[in-house]
């Protein structure tokens, strides 16, 4: 399943030149603002430009986000929808489902995109989830929901995840098909995983990391670029984290260049960010509006 970078350059025909650096070729004209409703792939979602996650430092059904307290998660929330978020990426392995629940109160469903994700690893929940479709009445009963946008498997690293995890993917497309959920696919923590991402038309979103360093990624950057490029190409709805290496990209110059690169790559549709203060939400949305704008 390995590819080489002739094959990519070959499969990409007419993508590559459109992520000139210093261009903003990525954005389709009508999107000129950080909050904008985008496509998400051939799912037939729509969503903000810029969303929000949940899971800075996440693990065992915490993460800063839980740490931070209801209150003043539910103040990061409510702000970062007045000023034009819709998009929400929440997990079980987070335990944010209830907190993201308490803040859209009042909030129409259809107003919000929910994006949340089934940990099926040994290690990371008091106990192993084996099955996606007792995890999906969970996950609906925590954040109060008749349905869900999109399911992800989180943190897919093996080459032969598919395989491996057919059962799970299975029951997420029974789902679908009922209605449960919209759309299903994967955030990969490895080179080889997203590989087998790309092959599958199973895989319907891709969650992927991406940034101008390669910080907390799964290969150099460019190099994960062209694959999620191909993604994007075959329909599939990509949607970047770890814009900001995981809260290690400390100035605004360095998170300017990480939102230019991801930008003039044209690598995904959308992209979440964790913000844990108001403040980071303004800034960010400042600089892609300020970036989108320049053109």
């Amino acid at each position: 399943m390995g590819w080489t970078r002739r094959a990519f350059l070959a499969h990409l025909m007419g993508w590559t030149s459109a992520a000139t650096l210093g261009h903003l070729a990525w954005a389709e004209p009508t999107v000129r603002s950080a909050t904008d409703s985008v496509p998400l792939g051939n799912t037939g979602l729509r969503a903000s430009l810029v969303g929000l996650g949940t899971g800075m430092k996440g693990w065992m059904r915490q993460s800063n986000h839980t740490r931070m307290g209801k209150p003043a998660f539910i103040r990061l929330i409510r702000h970062a929808y007045e000023r034009g978020i819709n998009f929400f990426d929440v997990a079980d392995l987070y335990g944010t489902h209830t907190f993201l629940r308490d803040a859209l109160q009042g909030i129409p469903r259809d107003k919000v995109v929910i994006q949340t994700k089934i940990w099926f690893q040994p290690r990371g929940l008091p106990e192993t989830v084996t099955s996606a479709r007792q995890a999906l009445d969970r996950f609906r009963l925590e954040l109060d929901t008749d349905y869900l946008d999109i399911v992800l498997l989180h943190c897919t690293t093996s080459p032969n995840w598919l395989d491996e995890l057919k059962a799970m993917r299975d029951e997420l497309e029974e789902a679908r098909q009922r209605g449960i959920l919209k759309a299903h696919g994967t955030s990969c923590h490895s080179w080889d995983a997203l590989q087998a991402a790309l092959q599958s038309d199973w895989v319907q979103v891709q969650l992927a990391r991406i940034n101008h360093k390669g910080t907390r990624m799964d290969g150099a950057p460019e190099r994960v670029a062209e694959l999620l490029r191909a993604m994007r190409a075959k329909g599939k709805a990509v949607i970047g984290m770890k814009i900001f290496g995981e809260g290690t990209f400390q100035t605004p110059q360095e998170r300017e260049a990480s939102l230019r690169f991801v930008l003039t790559q044209r690598c995904v549709d959308t992209f979440i960010i964790g913000f844990e203060r108001p403040e980071e939400v303004d800034e960010t949305l400042d600089t892609v509006n300020r970036l989108l704008q320049a053109g």
